[in-house]
């Protein structure tokens, strides 16, 4: 259904090819997740599916890619439209009207299928996504999750042949995710659909693949084989395969119930080390979390983003009611067109303590996040902050707006008056390899959110907000993101982040708050809260259950 010929794309001015040697071929009716660190040309690989490559990104694509027998390059994209539905990172460019019923429709509407068809399919759709109480809002009042789960909804009313999806899961809550990966399984099994997906959150979706192709580093041609053994040799792999490398499992395993077979004997292993463990390590046979360093979109118009950052200088000259926490709500309740989002909110954060506020999408998450910034009013009760406070939003072109790399950082250290040199140094940091003379826009959308990240913190805020910090971030990346957000904890920064990454939650927070209908439902140490919930519960602890452990780290550490 899809082939690659020896393709290659060169984008203008590139000194070398972004993708080089792509030969494969997916077969009708199979689900390929491409994986690989952020930079490797994912993107550019399925953009030369949709044609998106080269016809709208420009560049020079060789060699030859075929979707149901047509050439991408001499077929634009509106040519292939009723063979290849398309999703890409960031869902607001994907939206081409205002309500969640008429974008589900307009697909259907552009290629000319009749009324009744489309009434059906829209139904269908809606109730496929868990979209049925949404589809009279306006887009611009969804969350990120719920407009991520409209921009896939509205390539799957159509009924394409292929599907293409850039991160589809990225910023949805671990039910959700579920939930659309179980559809687009059941269009591959039971309807031949033919996807293409590409993916960082791997312990998501790689049980879920036929094959896997892998793009090791840049301009490299992929690895194309079965789930297991491409995740032998990969460099980017979810914790129930780094378990499984570390406890020596053969064969591989790639879901919760197949380690869950093999995990007995390293059960056991840890239950003896951890009885014979010397005076020190108690704490750990009962919350493993412990031994661990101490340590979540506004409205556009709100985040412009000269507003935005003139908003830190502010608070640190005409701060909010002090409080030795670094933020307090008390009885907070938050009331947006006629639609409660928060409810008697109730929080205390204290320095060096790292939060993770978690819950399904649209539970509140991103309205608290604006709210403690000042981005949004309280309808009731209030908000009390103990100095400056830092938000890094779900989207960063609502921080990013000059129009290189180097201007943006140059910009950043005149905002919190630091030293020239702070913020570049945080993007060398995190972002290793990216030129000064790079344009934001040209950046991963992981890439672009750490870059935004790098501008809040040159500031060093001693509260930062982090809106789904780890989307579209791959391991390595989101490791470098954690040991920094360590560091900060550990000098005294509050951090609160909103997230769906429960892996982060495990590897990174003390405490976890878990919102439903604006409402605090759970407010505890991060083992007590995750352990017991099986939406949220990373792979290691399910996988060694009922012994409490969040992380491989945590494993390693203990066989050490």
């Amino acid at each position: 259904m899809i082939r690659f010929e020896n393709v290659s794309v060169t984008y203008d001015g590139a000194a070398e090819p972004a993708v080089q040697g792509v030969d494969f071929e997916v077969p009708e009716g199979e689900l390929v997740l491409l994986v690989g660190p952020s930079g490797v040309g994912k993107s550019t690989v399925l953009g030369a599916v949709s044609g998106l490559v080269p016809h709208f990104t420009g560049g020079t694509l060789r060699g030859r890619v075929t979707v149901a027998g047509r050439d991408t390059r001499t077929h634009k994209p509106r040519e292939l439209a009723d063979v290849v539905g398309t999703v890409g990172q960031d869902p607001l460019s994907h939206f081409v009207t205002d309500t969640v019923e008429d974008e589900l429709a307009y697909g259907m509407e552009s290629l000319g299928l009749a009324p009744d068809v489309m009434r059906r399919r829209v139904e269908e759709t809606l109730d496929l996504l868990g979209l049925a109480d949404l589809r009279d809002r306006p887009i611009a009042t969804l969350s990120g999750g719920q407009q991520q789960r409209v921009a896939i909804g509205s390539v799957l009313t159509p009924h394409p042949a292929v599907l293409v999806l850039d991160e589809p899961t990225s910023a949805l809550d671990p039910p959700a995710a579920e939930e659309v990966l179980a559809v687009l399984q059941r269009l591959v099994h039971d309807l031949g659909t033919t996807v293409l997906l590409a993916e960082h959150r791997l312990e998501r979706v790689v049980q879920y693949a036929d094959q896997i192709a892998l793009l090791s580093s840049p301009g490299a041609p992929p690895v194309l084989g079965a789930p297991a053994e491409v995740m032998a040799i990969s460099p980017v792999y979810p914790p129930v395969v780094d378990l499984g490398r570390l406890a020596g499992w053969s064969p591989l395993p790639l879901t919760i119930r197949d380690a869950r077979r093999q995990a007995s004997d390293l059960r056991q292993q840890l239950k003896e080390r951890l009885d014979g463990a010397p005076k020190g390590r108690g704490e750990l046979r009962d919350q493993p979390q412990q031994t661990r360093t101490r340590h979540q979109s506004a409205p556009p118009e709100l985040l412009g983003a000269p507003t935005h950052r003139r908003w830190f200088r502010r608070k640190r000259t005409t701060p909010t009611p002090q409080t030795p926490h670094a933020a307090e709500a008390h009885e907070l309740t938050v009331t947006r067109d006629n639609i409660r989002a928060l409810h008697h909110i109730n929080l205390t954060i204290t320095p060096g303590e790292t939060v993770a506020l978690m819950g399904r999408n649209g539970a509140g998450k991103s309205t608290l996040l604006n709210t403690l910034v000042g981005l949004i009013k309280p309808s009731t009760g209030s908000i009390t902050t103990g100095g400056t406070v830092g938000l890094v939003p779900q989207e960063p072109r609502d921080l990013l707006y000059a129009d290189t790399v180097a201007a943006e950082c140059t910009t950043a250290d005149a905002d919190a008056a630091a030293t020239p040199g702070t913020c570049r140094t945080l993007v060398s940091e995190l972002l290793p390899g990216v030129a000064d003379n790079t344009h934001p826009r040209d950046l991963s959308e992981g890439q672009r959110l750490t870059l935004a990240l790098a501008v809040v913190l040159t500031a060093r805020p001693p509260l930062l907000l982090l809106d789904e910090p780890t989307r579209g971030l791959d391991y390595a990346a989101k490791a470098r993101l954690v040991t920094l957000l360590r560091d900060l904890a550990a000098r005294g920064h509050a951090i609160v982040l909103a997230t769906h990454d429960v892996e982060l939650a495990a590897e990174l927070a003390d405490r976890v708050v878990l919102l439903a209908e604006g409402e605090v439902i759970a407010d505890g140490p991060t083992a007590d809260v995750v352990v017991s919930s099986p939406s949220f519960a990373p792979q290691v602890t399910k996988i060694l259950a009922p012994q409490q452990w969040l992380t491989v780290a945590q494993v390693r550490e203990a066989l050490a």
